[in-house]
């Protein structure tokens, strides 16, 4: 009888990874308003009078800026997205269990790694 126990964090272990968790989520998301809203605005910087050369070389930058800005948001997208999964995760009681080995996902891992769903273990079989 004792195979059949589910191995899971505690209901208090997992209140505690879910204020983490609501923590880095709120940072995140500002993080993310701040990404999208540099992207999104034109940033002219009333540098029509200037040089042409000058003009050029700064739409130049600007647009690298917005590219990267762009790239920085789609990651904090799937950041913020996957941390909305861990707190599913922790809402059915499988959060920090690895999806491979079926074991806990170390708390240290999890402190750092929050929306981890891989063991340091089952993270090394893949590479």
């Amino acid at each position: 009888m004792a195979g059949d126990v589910k191995v899971r964090y505690s209901d208090s272990d997992l209140e505690k990874f879910r204020e983490i968790i609501v923590d880095k989520m709120e940072k995140a998301q500002k993080d993310l308003e701040l990404l999208q809203s540099a992207y999104k605005n034109d940033g002219n910087n009333g540098t029509d009078d200037t040089s042409p050369t000058f003009k050029a070389f700064e739409e130049g930058s600007e647009t690298m800026s917005k590219e990267a800005n762009t790239q920085l948001a789609i990651r904090q997208e799937k950041f913020v997205r996957d941390l909305k999964n861990a707190l599913l995760r922790i809402e059915n009681k499988t959060y920090g269990i690895c999806r491979v080995t079926g074991k806990l996902i170390n708390p240290e891992r999890l402190k750092l790694v929050p929306h981890a769903t891989l063991s340091i273990e089952a993270k090394n079989m893949q590479s």
